[in-house]
């Protein structure tokens, strides 16, 4: 892999509403929505969504540290989630649908640990800052029909990231932030 790509493994509840805030912001090369940290090669959405597996839905990018560095993408990341939510993400309840951050490397371990620690102490949220930090497993694709469905069923989409409770929650928590 060329030195200036790195790869990141959110995992933030539905891909759907993950992948739009990352897609086409400079130094990202590819946004990919999938499946990690489970237990079985290969998993389908059925599989996923069935609880058996042990895989959350994540998103895989894959970006350019020098334009975008991965402290960005931490800040990113956590302005699309409830970090204090342990039962999933919104409307998508269950294992699959919980937030983590799935570490490459020691430098993004330390980096991840600091970002949720500064959240933390931020006072933004009342309760404790739950999304747990890990290590990356196999990252397997999704299937075509996932990949950046919010350019593929625009509609669909924007009624789903609303009535998720996901774009109030976001608008409530980071409305003063910098980041979209």
């Amino acid at each position: 892999m060329d030195k200036n790509v790195e790869v990141a493994i959110f995992a933030g509840g539905c891909f759907w509403c993950m992948v739009k805030p990352f897609d086409e912001q400079p130094g990202i090369l590819k946004v990919l929505s999938g499946y990690t940290g489970g237990n079985i090669p290969n998993p389908t959405y059925e599989q996923v969504c069935s609880g058996t597996t042990g895989h959350y839905e994540a998103i895989q990018i894959t970006f350019d540290p020098t334009i975008f560095p991965y402290e960005r993408l931490l800040e990113l990341y956590w302005q699309q989630i409830d970090p204090t939510d342990l039962g999933g993400q919104f409307y998508d309840r269950g294992q699959s649908y919980q937030t983590a951050i799935f570490y490459q490397n020691e430098k993004q371990k330390k980096l991840a640990e600091e970002s949720k620690k500064q959240l933390q102490e931020s006072g933004r949220f009342s309760k404790p800052i739950v999304t747990p930090i890990l290590p990356a497993k196999d990252f397997y694709a999704a299937e075509e029909y996932h990949q950046h469905y919010y350019k593929k069923n625009p509609t669909h989409y924007e009624s789903y990231h609303v009535s998720s409770g996901r774009a109030g929650f976001i608008k409530s928590h980071w409305e003063n932030s910098n980041e979209k």
